[in-house]
């Protein structure tokens, strides 16, 4: 019974015993669903119980198959803004090779113990792989000090000075005016052309614009990370970062 309708009688009478507590037109279509497929009511049932018996056998499929959906659904919404994360501000908020066969997109705070402690992965990686390109994304998430480091930062990359500002401002401690001031003056920005920029309708655009993308892929916290068709949240350390790199790499 269960060749005659293939992976479609599967399919229909997993919906079914998934759904069946939900709406009847849900029901409906499920049962339709299965008739275009050549199955008759009997046969439907007969599916629908075998499938029910798997799964109460062999719960663990269940988390598995959320796991894959959930996996299909970020990378569906990867795939639709991918252009404009993987593009860095104004053309230098990016380090490593500007080229790369694989880019990873970091959306950080300065403010993020988890974020400072991530830039030494960051730089290992840059600095055993030559075809990697990193571009950073400002999320001040944790404070107006963030916000106002993460301005800076994309002052800095209208200067042509963001990564020397990002490591910088990390060394020199949490966001402050002195701690930004400081972190500025080290990388020789133009105070004047930055103060002006930060007060811009394109600075506030820009850190409006990534906190809508975080939203949109389902950060919650910093760091949080984009390679491929991959995303993840939090300190994924230099072994987990360097997996993502080789399975977007893989995938190519």
């Amino acid at each position: 019974m269960i060749m005659a309708g293939g992976g479609l009688a599967i399919a229909a009478a997993v919906a079914v015993w998934f759904l069946q507590s939900g709406s009847a037109s849900v029901t409906d279509d499920a049962s339709q669903a299965a008739a275009a497929a050549g199955i008759d009511a009997k046969e439907q049932a007969a599916i629908e119980a075998i499938v029910r018996d798997y799964i109460l056998s062999n719960p663990e499929i269940i988390p598995e198959a959320v796991e894959i959906l959930q996996n299909r659904q970020k990378a569906s919404a990867i795939d639709e803004i991918r252009a404009g994360i993987e593009a860095p501000f104004a053309g230098t908020a990016f380090a490593g090779n500007p080229n790369g066969d694989v880019t990873l997109v970091e959306f950080s705070d300065f403010a993020c113990g988890f974020c400072k402690k991530t830039e030494a992965d960051i730089a290992r990686l840059l600095a055993e792989d030559k075809n990697l390109k990193v571009v950073f994304r400002e999320l001040p998430i944790l404070s107006e000090a963030s916000n106002d480091a993460a301005l800076m930062a994309l002052a800095a990359a209208k200067q042509g000075k963001y990564y020397e500002f990002h490591k910088t401002m990390f060394a020199t401690g949490r966001p402050s005016p002195s701690t930004i001031q400081a972190a500025a003056n080290e990388v020789g920005l133009d105070m004047q052309a930055a103060r002006n920029f930060i007060t811009s309708s394109e600075a506030q655009r820009e850190i409006q614009t990534n906190i809508e993308t975080a939203q949109r892929l389902r950060f919650t916290g910093t760091p949080a990370f984009v390679v491929g068709d991959q995303s993840e949240i939090g300190a994924v350390g230099y072994e987990g970062l360097k997996e993502m790199i080789a399975k977007a790499r893989a995938a190519q």
